[in-house]
């Protein structure tokens, strides 16, 4: 509430008046008629004036605290500022004193106004007139004894009236921010944070609500080969259930598919192996049943399958993404400057770009069951790699007493039709050993078509993981990797096939791999440097290969150094190296040469530079030059690429010593929403995921809803922990696109969004299940709220003063506590908050008993009406007097 009054015009106002004139009208007084003195004595009193101030404090904020000034001299009131700071203090019945402790219980402190002393811990301060003020409501100290007492030290602004508080002492008020910091950093972490409204999944029979399409379309001159692949997918649900489809189109004559055993097959430009569909039904809370897929479905398997399989699944695994102990490194190439997503069990975990040699890295957290691991790469000139991989992670824990297990069946598209079946099952034993095993069947295999097989990871200590799996007839393979404190991690990989079997085409009978790895990082150059030893041992040869890789910066000059070597025997030893690098030249230009050299031959083998530079920040040029030494070929090339809002569109053209390629590519994506009728347009994809739409209204009627007549209100502001926020300014709705489906997802509402401080947001706290394909509908109703403001005075023989820090609460039809307040030193008290309706204010009785205080009238009625731009209600009074005892 004081935030969103005080960035109101009204506050502004406000500010403006205490910072220039209160402190010029003070002034005036000073030099005009004095007040009479709040302190007594025999010499001529300094004339103090009772104000406010604005105390900030780094690292916790700002706060008005009562105050007395005395020419350029502040005194604090004790009570406000420790509340301020969360430092403990009572106040005794008749405010002779004020006592508690500094921070801990080990330093106590007593301020006496009577005796004119501070006790703190085993030290006594005497005080002069200068140091203390006393009034019959608060104790105020000068800026100056805080300073030499509590280590508080004070500038005081008399032009704006404000305090700057500095001390080296960790005060319970920061202290208690940081803790709730880190307890909020804890629960987004763990999905727990606290929320006021809570919206869950709905599953209609039918809808459509995202598209995704791409075209890339290559032209070859001399050889007249002309190809273009087209892909739509459409994203929806059917009778409750997540459905998805993708159609590829491409008119090559010839190529090479990754479904294809043949070297090369014709293909038909709409092949069935190339089309994706998938039907998923989705419920958490089902424990027994968490999901059935039907379509193109993804198994992990022992078998050596290349076609897709169609098919059903069924398993009690949860579609969240359920985080374990640990991490495990996944690494690999693409094409250099390509973004690569890494999703986990269809969650996005995280992203990077591959480095100036393709080269990307990820640290894969272990989560708990079977992982399904998933990248999609993205080309800088729209190019689009979406495929999933069954990236087997090794290790699979399970909490304690938890049981898993994922039934599929389907026929695999291949050229026998062959059924294939799988049945998998885990237990968590104990936190640090999970159980597994299960059955795999595939009819194309002459022998050994049924597949038994067991499989267990165990936590042996903080930092040394081992799984082990064994499927009979096949194969059996273990895995240990151990981490040290320094985050150099050793790998050891050990597989044994069994001689004769059929099920994995290759003809393998050991393989054995070590990996070692550390990250480098200091103030100067961050790297990754990795060595890979791997043997695959045949019955006749032999097949060694060495990999040693540093990956990193210096000084923000990106580099890449890999160094291969080939060890068959009886041939030598083959061995080279590529450098890519990247840095930034003058012109904010992207530099990205690379380097092929051959040890055996001491000759270059490959050379080639790139520069680019973005352009109007969404569009992307680059020029390319490549020669290869070894095949005597050059290339040049030059390509443009622009997002535009909805789509991204990329040319690209090469000319080579015998041949010259255009391409010409764009893709993006719509997302429909039903509720609004509206369409939205991305340069991203859509299909797969999900959002929300908040549509903020004035609820005029207070129910909650948004009845016809009620308008939409202007300047919502929202925070979402995912996702990419869209705000229209035309109908004020805000969309929070490119969501992971069936995961929670907290969305706060800024409370001081509105311009006008009436406005006011009941519920910011949101908690909302996505739905796949679609846009959730949401109504945010904002309440216009009242102001009620008074004053309370102290009768005297003389004058009527205000009287500070009483209690002032307010009751809905005289029954009902709403909400209460405090008066301020001048006895000055406002509230804003209040809805239409009738209302009571009173004063706190027993808070006036303990002062020797009465009233003649301790409740005043009224009512705030309806106005769309906020009632206010001033004037309230309430007269107390001393009560004269004999």
């Amino acid at each position: 509430m004081i935030a969103a009054y005080e960035n109101s015009t009204i506050g502004c106002l406000c500010r403006v008046t205490r910072m220039i004139v209160i402190p010029v009208i003070l002034g005036m007084l000073s030099l005009a008629v004095p007040r009479k003195a709040l302190a007594i004595g025999p010499d001529p009193e300094p004339v103090f004036y009772e104000t406010s101030v604005f105390v900030v404090v780094q690292g916790i904020g700002g706060a008005e605290i009562s105050a007395v000034i005395n020419n350029d001299s502040a005194y604090l009131s004790v009570t406000d500022l420790f509340n301020f700071l969360r430092i403990k203090n009572i106040a005794t019945p008749h405010m002779d004193s004020v006592y508690g402790f500094f921070i801990t219980e080990k330093a106590p402190f007593l301020i006496d106004k009577k005796n004119s002393v501070i006790r703190y811990v085993d030290k006594l301060t005497p005080l002069n007139k200068t140091d203390m003020v006393g009034t019959e409501t608060s104790i105020y100290l000068s800026t100056g004894c805080l300073a030499s007492v509590f280590g508080l030290t004070c500038q005081f602004s008399f032009r704006s009236l404000s305090v700057k508080l500095e001390t080296r002492q960790e005060l319970p008020a920061i202290r208690e921010m940081r803790q709730e910091m880190m307890r909020r950093n804890i629960s987004r972490l763990k999905g727990e944070l606290k929320a006021d409204t809570i919206i869950g999944p709905r599953r209609p029979m039918f809808s459509i609500g995202t598209a995704d399409w791409s075209v890339v379309a290559t032209q070859r001159p001399e050889t007249k080969a002309n190809d273009t692949w087209v892909n739509l997918a459409l994203g929806g649900m059917v009778l409750g259930g997540e459905t998805n489809v993708s159609l590829n189109y491409n008119n090559y004559a010839q190529s090479q598919l990754p479904f294809s055993h043949d070297t090369l097959s014709v293909v038909k430009p709409f092949d069935q192996r190339q089309q994706y569909y998938r039907w998923r039904y989705v419920n958490n809370d089902n424990h027994l049943l968490r999901q059935v897929i039907a379509g193109k479905i993804f198994v992990p398997s022992v078998a050596s399958i290349f076609d897709p399989i169609v098919g059903v699944q069924f398993t009690n695994a949860p579609t969240s993404y359920r985080r374990s102990y640990g991490s495990y490194t996944l690494s690999n190439y693409t094409d250099p400057g390509w973004t690569v997503e890494l999703y986990v069990n269809n969650a996005l975990v995280d992203y990077t770009t591959a480095d100036a040699a393709g080269f990307y890295t990820f640290q894969v957290p272990l989560v708990y069951g079977n992982s399904i691991v998933k990248l999609r790469f993205y080309g800088p000139w729209g190019e689009e790699r979406s495929r999933e991989e069954n990236i087997s992670i090794p290790f699979n824990f399970l909490p304690l007493h938890e049981f898993e297990y994922t039934a599929s069946a389907g026929i695999v598209e291949d050229d026998h039709n062959s059924f294939f079946s799988r049945l998998q099952m885990n237990y968590g034993a104990s936190r640090k050993f999970t159980l597994g095993g299960g059955v795999e069947y595939l009819s194309s295999i002459t022998k050994g078509k049924l597949m038994p097989f067991v499989m267990a990871s165990m936590r042996m200590t903080p930092n040394l993981l081992l799984s082990a799996d064994y499927t009979y007839g096949v194969r059996g393979r273990g895995m240990l990797t151990y981490r040290m404190p320094s985050n150099l991690q050793l790998e050891l990989y050990y597989t044994r096939y069994k001689k004769g079997q059929q099920a994995i085409i290759y003809n393998y009978v050991e393989e054995r791999k070590f990996i070692i790895s550390k990250p480098f990082i200091t103030k100067g150059f961050s790297f990754y440097n990795r060595l890979t030893l791997n043997q695959i041992i045949m019955p006749d040869t032999r097949y060694t290969t060495a990999e040693w890789l540093i990956s990193g910066a210096v000084a923000r000059v990106g580099v890449n150094l890999s160094t291969y070597a080939i060890f068959l025997k009886p041939e030598p030893a083959f061995v080279y190296s590529n450098l890519a690098l990247t840095f930034r030249l003058p012109g904010a230009i992207i530099a990205t040469p690379q380097l092929q050299y051959q040890y055996n031959t001491n000759s270059v083998m490959a050379m080639r530079c790139e520069l680019g530079k973005y352009l109007f920040r969404h569009g992307y040029v680059n020029v390319s030059y490549e020669r290869n030494y070894k095949s005597d070929i050059t290339n040049v090339g030059v390509g443009l690429r622009y997002d535009f809002a909805f789509s991204q569109i990329g040319f690209a053209a090469w000319k080579g010593t015998n041949m010259s390629t255009l391409v010409e590519s764009a893709r993006g994506s719509l997302i429909y929403d039903d509720k609004t009728r509206s369409v939205g347009f991305s340069n991203r994809t859509s299909v797969g995921t999900g959002g929300v739409v908040l549509v903020p209204f004035l609820d005029l009627n207070g129910n909650d809803r948004r009845d016809p007549g009620e308008p939409k209100a202007y300047g919502l502001k929202v925070n979402c922990n995912a996702g990419r926020i869209l705000q229209n300014l035309h109908d004020t709705t805000i969309r929070i696109v490119n969501l992971e489906p069936y995961e929670y997802y907290f969305i706060e509402l800024a409370k001081n969004s509105f311009e006008n401080v009436a406005w006011q947001i009941k519920k910011s706290a949101i908690s909302v299940a996505i739905d796949p394909n679609q846009m959730k509908l949401i109504g945010v109703p904002v309440s216009i709220m009242g102001e009620v403001s008074g004053k309370l005075l102290l009768d005297g023989q003389d004058s009527q003063n205000g009287m500070g820090r009483l209690a002032v609460s307010f009751y809905k039809n005289d029954t009902i506590l709403v909400a209460r307040t405090q008066t301020e030193s001048d006895g000055y008290f406002d509230y804003m908050g209040l809805p239409p309706g009738a209302y009571t204010a009173r004063i706190d009785t027993v808070q006036l008993q303990k002062q020797g205080m009465a009233a003649d009238l301790v409740k005043l009625p009224f009512t705030i009406r309806f106005r769309v731009e906020g009632d206010v209600v001033e004037g309230l009074v309430f007269r107390v007097r001393k009560v004269v005892t004999e």
